[in-house]
């Protein structure tokens, strides 16, 4: 049966509602799937769950609950979802306080051991600055406040030290993560060059458009891995090259 991501998100919504109740902000849908680029099997959902105040654990754990059903109807790489306090959106905190966090890759630690999971999944994120920036420029209410009733602009510093940080180890990391590194530099380089907020789609067109035609092959086949689920033998000497290449750009 084809995926089908309006059904779970109004699904995880109903649900966000009713265990939150009052205290609920607003449920803000943000990523790939705002941004015309989701792929079932290479994207997640993101979501951003905005409360009044803190949850109890119990309250934590019920939502948690819901989150894991949902997510075992998603996609193939789930939900990834934060829940934030309103105080921290507007003024805008950095880095950003969190007070519950669920992606895929945290599945087990949950279901093995919820109570340690609850106790030690809080702090600070700097990824929701990224987050919260494409929230704003193209993101999507699903349910509570606007957008711009909750979240202040992200300032220009804070998101660019976000990206970064996302994208810093590429020069050692990008032969174990070729596709998803190639796009992120590319769009992080179009941010600091250009002053755009992309997707990795629109990162790797951009970077036809703006980089040496040496690494064209590169971003391509980048590019035909995350759209069309290519499978994709890379280069590993040019995508050393292409990392070097653009954390030099990023840095001079």
């Amino acid at each position: 049966m084809e995926f089908d991501l309006n059904r779970l998100t109004n699904g995880f919504v109903e649900q966000a509602e009713e265990i939150l109740g009052e205290n609920l902000v607003g449920v803000y849908l943000h990523g790939s799937a705002v941004m015309g680029c989701f792929n079932p099997q290479k994207s997640d959902i993101d979501l951003i769950i905005v409360v009044e105040h803190p949850l109890t654990d119990a309250e934590k754990r019920k939502f948690l609950d819901m989150v894991v059903e949902y997510n075992a109807r998603g996609p193939a790489k789930g939900i990834e979802m934060s829940i934030v306090l309103r105080a921290v959106c507007k003024p805008f905190v950095y880095p950003t306080p969190y007070e519950l966090h669920f992606s895929a890759g945290h599945l087990e630690w949950y279901q093995d051991d919820p109570e340690d999971y609850i106790r030690r999944m809080n702090g600070t994120d700097k990824d929701l600055a990224a987050h919260f920036t494409i929230l704003i420029k193209r993101g999507s209410c699903l349910s509570g406040a606007p957008i711009e009733a909750v979240f202040a602009e992200v300032p220009s510093g804070d998101y660019r030290d976000s990206i970064w940080f996302d994208v810093e180890g590429a020069a050692e990391e990008i032969t174990e993560y070729p596709m998803y590194l190639t796009l992120n530099l590319a769009r992080v380089l179009a941010y600091q060059e250009a002053g755009l907020v992309l997707s990795k789609k629109e990162g790797g067109e951009w970077a036809l458009e703006h980089l040496p035609s040496e690494y064209h092959p590169l971003v391509r086949n980048a590019l035909r891995e995350y759209t069309e689920n290519a499978e994709i033998d890379y280069d590993e000497a040019l995508a050393k090259r292409y990392a070097e290449y653009m954390i030099k750009q990023l840095t001079q």
